[in-house]
């Protein structure tokens, strides 16, 4: 399966997140985020693993209870489950994967 990203159409629950769906198989699911500055994203858990990239900007993850301050190279692994919340300190764009495919997140 191929995507051409000018195909991946932006979707967003609310106006401060940009996500887009970039490809998905049977098993993983890959998402790219644009976070405005200022922006937190409350705690919450689901049952996907989450391996993210940080491509630019600054975001504050708070996983499991411990803060880590992310900048442009930066990556993580959340696993399922494991309660975690962010906040973007600039404006930012994430790149991130999850397993299994988040339901909620097809196009």
């Amino acid at each position: 399966m191929f995507y051409k990203r000018r195909e991946a159409e932006a979707q967003g629950q609310e106006t401060w997140l940009g996500r887009r769906t970039l490809t998905h198989g049977r098993r993983t699911l890959l998402c790219e985020f644009r976070n405005q500055a200022g922006h937190t994203l409350r705690e919450h858990s689901h049952p996907h693993e989450q391996i993210g990239y940080l491509v630019a900007g600054k975001i504050v993850f708070t996983i499991g209870g411990q803060r880590h301050l992310a900048e442009p190279g930066d990556s993580w692994c959340i696993k399922a489950d494991v309660p975690h919340s962010a906040e973007a300190l600039e404006d930012s764009v994430v790149i991130e994967v999850f397993s299994p495919v988040r339901e909620d997140y097809l196009p």
